[in-house]
């Protein structure tokens, strides 16, 4: 079939399974291109399929040679029906490592089972033993929780009082202002037990009593804090709140490994174009500005240029990690620098529908958004007849 963008909103509804393996043949070139990283050997990644869950599988593999397990939950094809990115991602990905000789299989399925969790046990004792780095990078509006049954949905409120601030809609290009309520305490409550670290400390928990965890074990799940445009909505609204106990999740997780000599880290990460960043009002207008700054000093970074950063310039460079005040590695650190974000305040006041297209990137935002789905890449023959059907080789 002939597959074409179709967009609802913020989503977009098909997904092009020669555009997504590009984007992984590129993302892997990168990783290749800045040499080997004496990093990971057997690495879990949990949120394996999109963004920096896979560009951490891509640089773990590409940049250092290891073994990868890679969880998601990702909707298969069928006919005359696409698959979803992430699904088209790992079926590449899976590819593309055994032709380079590499140890790769997926598990497709809620990652905040228990039944999901046991599988990844199953398959980590009989082919790898034990990991020495796990990736946690799941996002997910709504998490089933696997003790109580209870569905949880995670909203993104300020809290508080109602926040009121310009927003642009990518696909158009208007600038408009935007309000939104304030979170009700269920609402944050929600957001924590969907967003925050619960999940995450329950992996290592099942994990350290299966014994599967290599002495010297790492564990990293990503964050975001943002400037103080976006705090109200993001960083000191719900989201924010679930980030802070994702946060202090990671001190409980390094004392849990202790007789590993381990250790839990955040990584605070740059703000990026995604699937879930589009939806969050006011977002896309900073990104946009943040693009067109960063593009212009030479410092933007994508998903896998900020995670190879971090693997090779924090991670694995035989030296303590570094980290900040708070116990988090900072690769958001040119995002955040002074004199790029006190531009984009100045840029901020000034953007209207008019000036946002000189002021802004929104092309490249639009193509960045394009790309997350398999299209626009350059190299890929959009009006050629493909075969939706493509699977991910361990998935049966």
């Amino acid at each position: 079939m002939v597959i074409e963008p179709r967009m609802r909103g913020f989503i977009c509804l098909t997904a092009h399974p020669v555009g997504c393996e590009q984007n992984v043949k590129n993302q892997i070139a990168y990783v290749k291109s800045k040499g080997a990283i004496h990093g990971p050997k057997r690495v879990l990644v949990i949120g394996a399929s999109t963004g920096f869950g896979l560009a951490s599988r891509i640089t773990s593999a590409f940049g250092s040679n290891a073994s990868t397990i890679g969880v998601f939950f990702e909707k298969p094809p069928m006919e005359g029906k696409t698959a979803s990115p992430g699904w088209y991602n790992s079926a590449a990905f899976e590819k593309e490592a055994h032709k380079a000789g590499l140890y790769a299989k997926s598990i497709n399925g809620d990652a905040f089972s228990k039944e999901v969790k046991q599988q990844t046990i199953d398959m980590i004792k009989s082919d790898l033993g034990q990991v020495d780095l796990i990736i946690y990078s799941l996002a997910s509006p709504v998490r089933l929780h696997p003790d109580t049954g209870v569905l949880h949905r995670s909203t993104l409120k300020p809290i508080g009082k109602t926040f009121t601030n310009k927003t642009v809609d990518f696909h158009t290009g208007k600038v408009s202002e935007v309000s939104i309520e304030p979170a009700t305490e269920e609402d944050i409550a929600n957001t924590v037990v969907v967003m925050g670290g619960e999940d995450w400390a329950m992996w290592i928990d099942a994990l350290k009593e299966a014994d599967v965890l290599a002495d010297g074990i790492t564990t990293i799940a990503y964050s975001y804090i943002g400037p103080e445009v976006t705090e109200a909505v993001y960083r000191k609204g719900t989201i924010g709140r679930a980030k802070d106990h994702l946060e202090a999740t990671a001190f409980e997780i390094t004392e849990k490994l202790k007789d590993y000599n381990g250790k839990g880290y955040v990584s605070v990460n740059k703000a990026l174009v995604t699937q879930a960043s589009s939806a969050i009002p006011v977002i896309p207008l900073y990104i946009s500005l943040l693009y067109k700054i960063m593009k212009a000093e030479g410092i933007h970074e994508g998903c896998i240029e900020q995670i190879q950063r971090l693997y090779a310039d924090r991670l694995y460079t035989g030296k303590p990690v570094p980290t900040d005040g708070e116990g988090r590695i900072r690769i958001d650190d040119w995002e955040m620098r002074s004199d790029v974000q006190d531009r984009i305040a100045k840029l901020w006041d000034e953007s209207t529908t008019e000036t946002l297209v000189e002021l802004g990137d929104l092309s490249g935002y639009k193509q960045d958004f394009l790309n997350l789905f398999g299209f626009g890449f350059d190299g890929v023959d959009y009006l050629a007849d493909v075969d939706e059907m493509v699977q991910v080789p361990s998935i049966k």
